[in-house]
């Protein structure tokens, strides 16, 4: 080739293809990185919008997200090594509180979005369906609202799928169905309506679908029956019914089912354990299911370990259950099964191989014969055994006694007789031991001091005779105790009101004792049923009956009780029922009687009363008084059909009034002239000598600047023990005082504070309550300098204050321990209480204005007492006003605490106090100040735990409650569910919280109501603790 024509046609070559070779070269090389980086510019602006729709961040997670590091390495951001883009954002229990941004649609590589255990809110937006690469979608414990959004429909390439625990409403999008590789699809704990939608047969990858706890209706689909993947189907808490498909039990992948509270109803097929080989888990209780307990259980898989069919209509016999190694729980109570036959209960032998068996539950059916000795050879794991209401009958075998590791053992209603066995001394982890209604015989004493755990004792309905031994004062966490309708005799011992624990019901009735009722019973200041009607009880009724506070049901009737109904019965506020019948009583019906607003019931018939009955409250309604039987009783309300007070007696009343009045008259001008001699006698002897002490306010002990000044070696900061804004409080000795007190410095520079010292007296010196810090003396005086001096001198309280125990950062080496659930909610039930008493009880109403966690301090029992009346005004109570002329300058209470409408310049009130207290019991149970500095925006406490009511409460739990508290353990080692007793109680607490601190007054509740709603609250948890 002639060389010339070679590198002509190469130059031609190179003309035409350098372009190309450019162009590619600008395409893939530097604009590859122009392009990269504006792609990584789009993710960052988008996680910075995100950032910008959180209002709370406590635990500051988001903090690295700044330009001064790379994105790639922010807090839960994960990207691609290779393209740099964001594949993945896990922000899962950050407690991060906002809306979820509409810009996260365009992180459009995402693979992986988790943002459950959060505080995200409003509607889950329509933009997340542009992440066409997303697989893992986790918005679980939110408080999300709205339906669910159809645009998710277009993330093909989903696989997991979890809404739980939100708000969201509506049906599930029939959209869906385009989702061809979706194998979990989480949608409980919403308000979802509308069926079970067909097309889920579709989705045939499906693994897990789980849609409890919703208003779901309708029949669980055929087509459900075309997912033979399917390992987990929950569908129970819903409206649904009709009959389970029968090809539902051909998918021999479930492991778990469960359709429990529902309204399914058909027998179970025979042959459905040899159908469902790999089933593990089944729950069905609550519906209305019928037939016998199929016989193919015998052959269940070996790792079938939970079957729960309480509360439906199966008949017949238990079938042999001894293969099922693997076997925990196990409940068939509340059904027809057995029928009082001597061979309904040989399946419990079979029920010996099963050693991981920790709940047994067969009570409330049909079940006969004698309890075999066999059962004392069941898991030594076994925690609960329910054997209620059934027809079990003969000797209980002592080697029951074999199951030490018992906690509960419920046994009444049955026809069990003889002695119970001694080998019951062995259940020293038992906590709950129900035995009545049966015909057992003998006495307690032989085991029930060994039972030192037990807090619920139930006994009665037997034949049980001699004492009630005395040892059952070692049952100190005793809190309820049934020992009615039997045969004991002698006193009542004087353990049981050393039980300071009692609190739900003390039931004697209905035996043979005799003696009097103790003094001691004011012991019982927690109690709310006291019942020893049905004796021989005599001598008067104590009036310390009057200490038990917390009662609402006293019943004394069929005794031989005398005298008068004492007055110590004014005390009980909460009082429901008071029933006195059928005993020897004297004197007049007390009139304070139609003082105490709960009471629902009186009964005085069949004594020797007389007088004059009252006429308002309880005596207004004839059906709810009953006054038979007491011949000398008049007046009343004319429904009684009493004959009215005659005049004789009337004028004779009206003369001794007359006497008594003069009386009183007369030795009331005595001491007015001797007290006015008195005055001018010190008055004189006063300009005689100049004295640092001045006398104390009216009857309050006298105590000295220096005696105060020694005690506190000079009022040194090693006595400090905290500050207000009216003054300091030291820790002192005093001489006049056998204990440690509490020594209030007023500080008399800031302005009120001689008024706070004349009020917080005056306020104090008559009240006189369990809950209130009871002042013990006060000083105005001078001091060394020679400048006006006031103190107060308190009970000291060795546990501090409540905020103390709340934020333990401030905790000294004293407190080793965080407040669990109980002491919380005795302690909010305490300060209620208190206001209680300040509101409705005084004699002039008194109000708080600056309750809040550092003014309730705590004694060596964990009993709070109210503190600081720094501010507090007396106040004449007129309906629920104050008087006009009530000062209220410069009382504002504690930012935070305080009132919005105190603010705006409104007077102090009761409403003041109750948004105060509202404020401190949600502080209580979040754990959180209500100037906690995660409040931003106008947000407050008070809105951080609406957001999260009443669904998502573990979110805004106090963390220190929840690591401290078994009580408040999280379901099943599941990080998203509490106990349900533990939920419903605080679902109620937060309730009276969140209603108590509404911005309007006239919304919030007043403290009456809100301790009788305590009180209900208390109750419902201590009986399932």
């Amino acid at each position: 080739m002639n060389p010339f024509s070679f590198f002509s046609h190469m130059a031609i070559l190179l003309y035409l293809y350098l372009p190309l070779f450019t162009l590619n070269l600008l395409c893939f090389g530097p604009n590859k990185t122009v392009s990269v980086k504006l792609a990584n510019q789009t993710d960052h602006l988008a996680l910075l919008k995100f950032k910008e729709s959180i209002s709370s961040d406590p635990y500051r997670t988001l903090e690295s997200w700044n330009s001064s590091i790379h994105l790639c390495k922010w807090h839960g951001i994960t990207c691609n090594p290779m393209h740099g883009r964001v594949i993945g954002l896990n922000l899962e229990g950050s407690h991060l509180h906002g809306s979820l941004s509409p810009h996260v649609g365009n992180l459009t590589f995402l693979i992986n979005l988790n943002l459950q255990n959060n505080s995200f809110f409003g509607e889950i937006p329509q933009e997340l369906g542009q992440l066409l690469q997303l697989q893992q979608l986790y918005l679980t414990n939110n408080s999300f609202v709205g339906e669910i959004p159809t645009n998710l429909t277009h993330c093909s390439n989903l696989k997991d799928l979890d809404l739980q625990g939100n708000n969201l409403i509506g049906k599930i999008p029939i959209e869906m169905s385009s989702l061809k590789k979706l194998q979990t699809m989480v949608i409980k704990k919403n308000k979802l309506t509308g069926r079970i939608p067909s097309f889920i047969g579709n989705l045939s990858y499906l693994t897990v679908f789980s849609c409890d706890y919703n208003n779901l209706e309708g029949d669980i689909p055929q087509e459900i029956c075309q997912l033979q993947n399917l390992t987990i189907l929950h569908a129970s808490e819903n409206n649904l019914s009709g009959m389970i498909p029968s090809c539902l039990y051909n998918i021999s992948s479930l492991t778990k089912l469960s359709i429990a509270v529902n309204k399914f109803h058909g027998s179970l097929p025979h042959n459905m354990f040899y159908t469902l080989p790999n089933i593990q888990f089944i729950s069905i209780a609550g519906n209305q299911f019928s037939g016998t307990i199929p016989t193919s259980i015998i052959n269940a898989s070996s790792s079938f370990a939970y079957f729960e069919m309480s509360k439906n209509h199966f008949v017949g016999q238990v079938p042999n259950l001894g293969r099922l190694k693997e076997l925990q729980y196990l409940n068939l109570e509340i059904n027809n099964l057995g029928d009082n036959s001597t061979k309904d209960l040989e399946f419990l032998k079979s029920l010996t191989n099963c050693t991981k068996l920790r709940e047994l539950s067969i009570g409330s059916n049909n079940f006969g014969g004698i309890l075999p000795n066999s059962i004392g050879n069941l898991s030594m794991n076994l925690n609960f055994l329910f054997l209620d209401d059934n027809m079990i009958s003969g000797q209980i075998p002592s080697e029951l006694g074999h199951l030490v590791g018992l906690t509960l053992l419920s046994m009444e209603l049955n026809n069990f007789e003889q002695v119970i066995p001694a080998t019951f001394g062995k259940f020293q982890n038992m906590r709950v031991l129900t035995l009545g209604g049966n015909k057992l015989s003998g006495d307690i004493s032989s085991f029930i001091g060994n039972l030192s755990q037990l807090y619920y004792l139930d006994v009665g309905v037997n034949m049980f005779e001699g004492n009630i031994p005395p040892t059952i004062g070692n049952c100190q966490n005793l809190q309820y105790l049934d020992l009615s309708q039997n045969k004991f005799s002698g006193t009542i011992p004087i353990e049981i009101f050393y039980l300071f624990s009692l609190s739900n019901l003390l039931k004697l009735s209905q035996n043979s004792l005799s003696g009097s009722l103790p003094r001691e019973v004011g012991n019982l200041k927690n109690i709310d049923w006291i019942d020893v009607s049905e004796n021989h009880l005599s001598g008067d009724i104590p009036e310390t009956i009057g200490d038990c506070l917390s009662l609402e049901y006293l019943n004394l009737q069929g005794n031989s009780f005398q005298g008068i109904i004492p007055s110590s019965l004014a005390s009980l506020k909460g009082l429901r029922g008071l029933d006195l019948s059928r005993n020897h009583l004297s004197g007049p019906i007390p009139k304070y009687l139609q003082n105490i607003s709960f009471l629902e019931y009186f009964n005085v018939s069949f004594n020797m009363l007389e007088g004059e009955v009252p006429i308002n409250g309880v005596f207004q309604n004839a059906t709810q008084v009953a006054i038979t039987g007491n011949n000398k009783l008049c007046g009343g309300i004319l429904e009684l059909h009493l004959a009215p007070c005659s005049i004789k007696s009337m004028k004779h009343a009206k003369s001794h009034h007359f006497r008594l009045i003069a009386v009183i008259v007369s030795l009331v001008s005595f001491l007015l002239i001797l007290s006015l001699i008195i005055t001018i006698y010190w008055i004189r002897k006063r300009k005689q000598k100049q004295s640092f002490d001045s006398p104390t306010i009216n009857q309050l002990a006298k105590v000295s600047y220096q005696d105060l000044h020694r005690g506190t070696d000079g009022f040194s900061d090693t006595n400090l023990i905290g500050s207000g804004s009216f003054g300091s409080v030291y820790k002192g000795n005093l001489v006049s005082e056998d204990n440690v007190v509490a020594i209030k410095v007023l500080n008399l520079q800031k302005k009120g504070a001689n008024k706070s010292f004349i009020a917080e007296c005056n306020a104090l010196k008559n009240i006189r309550h369990r809950n209130l810090v009871k002042i013990l003396t006060c000083c105005s005086s001078t001091d060394y300098k020679g400048q006006e001096f006031k103190a107060l001198v308190f009970d000291y309280m060795k546990n501090g204050s409540l905020e103390q125990w709340l934020h333990p950062e401030i905790l000294d080496a004293e407190h080793a321990t965080i407040l669990d659930l109980g002491q919380r909610l005795n302690i909010i039930m305490d300060v209620a209480s208190a206001l209680h008493y300040l509101h409705h009880e005084c004699e002039q109403l008194v109000l708080h204005c600056d309750l809040k966690p550092s003014n309730v301090l705590l004694d060596d029992d964990m009993v709070a007492h109210v503190s600081d009346f720094g501010i507090a005004k007396l106040v004449s109570a007129i309906g629920t006003t104050s008087h006009k002329n009530s000062s209220t300058s410069g009382i504002k209470g504690t930012v935070g605490y305080a009132p919005p409408e105190y603010g705006m310049g409104s007077e102090v009130s009761k409403f003041g106090d109750m948004y105060s207290f509202g404020v401190l019991m949600m502080e209580v149970l979040t754990g959180r100040r209500p100037t906690d500095e995660v409040f931003e925006d106008g947000q407050n406490l008070h809105d951080y735990v609406a957001i999260s009511f009443p669904d998502n409460l573990i979110k805004i739990l106090d963390p220190h409650l929840v690591s401290r508290d078994a009580e408040v353990a999280r379901e099943g080692g599941n990080s998203e569910n509490l106990t349900p007793s533990v939920e419903e109680c605080l679902v109620s607490l937060f309730r009276i919280g969140l209603i108590c601190s509404m911005e309007s007054p006239k919304e919030r509740m007043n403290i009456v109501d809100v301790t009788r709603e305590l009180s209900i609250v208390r109750k419902a948890f201590l009986s399932v603790r």
